[in-house]
């Protein structure tokens, strides 16, 4: 059975390449695969109002439902464009859900597993609004906000996404970044660091060790995700038959 990582689809609408091939890949799955670990921002936006009034979604969570019936284990790491998840996820899908970082023995091995977003400690404006953004209270005020301002929400998120990305590429090395944070991971004990956020590819050790770093790239263009065979972490493309 497998074990599959996926981050940072940053699904918009349902007749986009990445989402239809992301359908693709989550029946491919069906019957054959253990545990789908999503590392966050699977959705552009994604927040958990009652109501769900984003029916744009509603064949991704037709597809998470029918591998969950599959027999698969759903476990969701929220991202910065997908959090407080809501009753779809706990409830309809049965996901286990994490609102920051955990460690979770995988295939015997101890993963630091993560979305990535907080990893650049320097990056204190969106650590501000991160933590704005994901407290609880704003986790209980989702109940009665309208979807009117969900969509506000979400043009704001998006618009300060897009134009912070490339001034953020340029001041910080993402390489250098996941690196260092790896080898905090190793002193906590982990053999493994899997995280998405940063859209970058990455498969490697730790120089002297037997730590494995992966990091998941995107499945916006280039269609990538994780694997675990054999308790080695490896990094792969899909491919539709």
């Amino acid at each position: 059975m497998r074990t599959i990582f996926l981050a940072d689809a940053h699904l918009a609408w349902p007749h986009d390449h990445n989402y239809q091939q992301l359908l693709n890949f989550l029946h491919d799955l069906e019957g054959n695969t253990e545990t789908l670990f999503i590392l966050g921002d699977l959705f552009d936006f994604w927040l958990g109002f009652p109501s769900q009034p984003f029916r744009q979604y509603d064949a991704v969570l037709d597809g998470l439902l029918a591998l969950k019936r599959s027999g698969c284990r759903l476990v969701y790491f929220e991202g910065n464009h997908d959090f407080h998840l809501g009753a779809v996820f706990r409830e309809k899908l049965a996901a286990e859900i994490h609102t920051g970082p955990a460690i979770r023995m995988v295939q015997g091995r101890r993963l630091f597993l993560c979305h990535g977003d907080q990893i650049n400690r320097a990056d204190r404006g969106y650590q501000l609004l991160r933590l704005l953004l994901r407290n609880r209270l704003t986790a209980a005020a989702v109940n009665h906000f309208p979807p009117a301002l969900a969509l506000k929400i979400k043009e704001r998120l998006q618009r300060n996404s897009r134009a912070s990305y490339q001034v953020k590429t340029r001041r910080w090395n993402y390489r250098d970044l996941i690196r260092s944070f790896a080898w905090t991971a190793c002193e906590q004990g982990c053999e493994g660091l899997v995280t998405g956020h940063f859209h970058l590819e990455l498969c490697e050790r730790l120089p002297g060790s037997r730590f494995e770093i992966l990091s998941l790239g995107d499945w916006m263009e280039r269609l990538t995700y994780g694997e675990m065979v054999a308790g080695q972490l490896l990094l792969k493309t899909y491919r539709p038959s």
